[in-house]
């Protein structure tokens, strides 16, 4: 069975970065095929690792849902939606050379996101197996860990900033998994961006309250910045990068 990883926390702290990293470190080292999982409605995890997606789920459920009412629906005379379906999920997966690209992407106009996010269980649940490991990249917030997105969970890595905010956003996550009965084989917070790789006090205080296993500290780097604003993907970094000399500290240390 695959190994999965699973990355969350609250929007805007890195962690489509962190990801890319995660699975560059993962291909690097020998773990490779990785499967990628963009399960963000909001999906760029294919621009950080500086790949083209496939076809979203999203796109695919919207293809299928229009098919039933268009004169020119794609789906070949004799075959039902649901062996289309089947078969247009393996197109939703990219093959890169060393790991491959599933993105979850958005339903068009109204309503919620239940169907697509059971496509994405699905899928991993069928491709647990093919891949020595996972790597999911969580949309912000506690939703997909309520609904049961991942059938197992092997490590969960918290990301956040230095903010209180950030903190106890990681540990509501953390809670919430063990109200689950989740029980990854290791939970740990990863503190992202933080200036001259220090922690505040403050910020060391909320940590223990909310009962979290640091892991690590990654520096804030004017590098990624410029790299986000020119459009280059993160994995580009150069290897002497602290942001990425820091995180492979952390992963080494995680034994993945």
């Amino acid at each position: 069975m695959s190994r999965i990883i699973a990355v969350a926390g609250k929007g805007g702290v890195g962690k489509t970065t962190l990801c890319g990293l995660l699975i560059q470190y993962l291909c690097e080292t020998g773990r490779k095929p990785v499967l990628a999982v963009d399960a963000d409605a909001n999906a760029n995890l294919n621009e950080v690792l500086g790949v083209t997606a496939g076809p979203t789920l999203g796109e695919i459920r919207e293809e299928i849902e229009r098919a039933g009412t268009d004169t020119n629906s794609p789906i070949p005379k004799g075959m039902t939606k649901g062996d289309y379906l089947q078969m247009r999920m393996m197109d939703a997966v990219a093959e890169e050379q060393d790991f491959d690209l599933m993105v979850m992407g958005r339903s068009q106009g109204q309503g919620c996101y239940c169907y697509v996010n059971g496509l994405v269980q699905t899928q991993i649940q069928r491709l647990q197996g093919s891949y020595p490991y996972i790597v999911v990249d969580n949309e912000a917030g506690m939703e997909h860990i309520s609904r049961g997105l991942l059938p197992t969970m092997d490590t969960a890595l918290l990301v956040s900033d230095c903010s209180r905010r950030g903190i106890q956003a990681a540990g509501r996550i953390a809670s919430l998994m063990r109200e689950l009965k989740l029980h990854p084989q290791r939970t740990g917070l990863v503190v992202n961006r933080a200036p001259g790789g220090q922690l505040d006090p403050g910020t060391l205080e909320e940590i223990r309250l909310q009962g979290l296993e640091l892991l690590g500290v990654i520096p804030q780097d004017q590098e990624v910045y410029q790299f986000d604003c020119d459009g280059k993907p993160i994995v580009r970094l150069p290897e002497h990068s602290p942001v990425r000399r820091a995180f492979a500290q952390i992963l080494e240390k995680l034994e993945l």
